[in-house]
Order: C-alpha cells, then sequence, then structure tokens
C-alpha cells in the first residue's frame, strides 16, 4: 500500500519516517514530490549482504540480552552496559511498519524510526542508541567521511524520538561497524569481518528547526527548487535536455 500523501487541509497527524527526514535535508524538491504529489525518487538497489549482517548481529546481542551478560565487545572497549531488555524492541525495530514512534503536536506530525539496537549504561542507567553497520574496505573503518552525516543523524534522531517517550538517553551513541575483510587467498564460503565499536556524541538541536522547515514547505502550493547537489534532480534535467 503506498505512503499516504499530505493534505494541508486534513486534521490528521502526517506520518514521516525517519529516511523522509533525510531526504529533506538532502533535496526539498524531492521531499516534495515525494510526500505531496506522489513522485518518489527510484528506489536504491538492495543492500542485502549488509542486511544479513545486521540480521546477525541482532541474533548474537540477544543470546547475551536473554543471558543479560555484556556482550565480549562491550568487554573489549571497557563500557559498562547490558544489551537493553523492553516487550517493545522488536516492534521499535521494525522500520517498516512500525519503529520509535514520536508525535509533534506543533507541526501536526507524527516522526518514526526502526533501530538496530539499544544498550543500558550500568552505570548511569541511561539507554545507549547502537546503529549496525557493514563494508567492505581496506584500513580501519571510521565516521569521518563528510558523506556519513547521514549515519550521525541517524543516532541522533533515534536519541530525539527515545527522549520524546520520556526516556533517559545517553548522549553518547555506538556504531557496531563490520568490515569485510578481502584480503585473503580463499573465499572457502567464508567471508570474515572485523569489527569495530565506534562512539558518536548526538546533539539532536537541528531536529526541531527541520521539523518546523519541512511542514512549511508542505503546505506550500509550489514546488521547491532543486538542490544543485541532488544527483537525481540533476539527471531529469539533463534528460530534459536531450
Amino acid at each position: 500500500m503506498p505512503a499516504k500523501l499530505f493534505n494541508p487541509s486534513s486534521e490528521e497527524p502526517f506520518v514521516l519516517s525517519r529516511s523522509r527526514i533525510d531526504n529533506f535535508l538532502e533535496c526539498r524538491r524531492c521531499f516534495y514530490l515525494t510526500n505531496k504529489i506522489g513522485i518518489a525518487r527510484p528506489p536504491s538497489f538492495p543492500f542485502n549482504l549488509n542486511n544479513a549482517v545486521d540480521e546477525l548481529l541482532k541474533n548474537e546481542f540477544d543470546i547475551y540480552r536473554e543471558r543479560k551478560e555484556p556482550h565480549p565487545i562491550m568487554i573489549e572497549n571497557r563500557l559498562k552496559a547490558l544489551p537493553y531488555e523492553h516487550p517493545d524492541l522488536e516492534e521499535w525495530r521494525e522500520s517498516l511498519r512500525h519503529g520509535v514512534k514520536r508525535s509533534h503536536p506543533e507541526t501536526n506530525l507524527i516522526l518514526r524510526g526502526g533501530l538496530d539496537d539499544l544498550w543500558i549504561n550500568t552505570e548511569t542507567d541511561q539507554l545507549i542508541v547502537v546503529d549496525y553497520k557493514a563494508t567492505s574496505k581496506k584500513g580501519e573503518v571510521s565516521i569521518d567521511a563528510d558523506w556519513q552525516i547521514g549515519y550521525k543523524r541517524q543516532i541522533e534522531f533515534y536519541q530525539w524520538l527515545l527522549r520524546g517517550n520520556s526516556f533517559d538517553v545517553s548522549d553518547i551513541g555506538y556504531f557496531v561497524y563490520c568490515n569485510g575483510i578481502s584480503e585473503k587467498d580463499e573465499f572457502n564460503n567464508i567471508l570474515e569481518f572485523k569489527t569495530k565499536l565506534i562512539p558518536y556524541k548526538g546533539n539532536d538541536s537541528w531536529i526541531e528547526p527541520t521539523l518546523y522547515d519541512l511542514k512549511e514547505t508542505l503546505m506550500k502550493d509550489e514546488v521547491p527548487v532543486a538542490d544543485p547537489k541532488c544527483s537525481y534532480c540533476s539527471y531529469v534535467k539533463k534528460t530534459l535536455m536531450v
């Protein structure tokens, strides 16, 4: 079933996912066309291997969650934490249909996002937002590249959602970053990874002004101009010139 389109005259709250917020920050024209006109960007190619790594990590951390024991990566990094237990955790992980939801009455929006994992700091009792990432590259993985700003916004958005549900959330989140090792002589049906735990101090102060800006954009009658850096809009523009 296609997502509902924004109707300026409707009193019903409009639901937006984390990825749609990212869409707005990347290109207001694409966001407007998707949510008000019904013309969405072409779907991206599915990252099936990355999804498989995500599922395996969830299964692995769930084992330690059930045992109420720290995962080895927590011990290795001297992190005083445990996988967090909550009856709604599986629903919070379901990004397509559920996720963590937060109402924003000032804009009449409902925001949602499906997180990968939650840990709890055993010293402060604060929740820790955790995001799984997978890649294959030479050298150490990091979150320092300009294009990884979206990764950081993910952590911050999940922190904001949880705080809106009255949870005490640490500013420090973590990326469990798995790097596939390609420097092997043979495959033997085994893909090995080197996993690194990367801390990130989030700041969700950008979210509130973004929501007001986003709602104002949706209320307008005219389609916004394209972002000069938007590859989708650039492609459409060039095809029209052929």
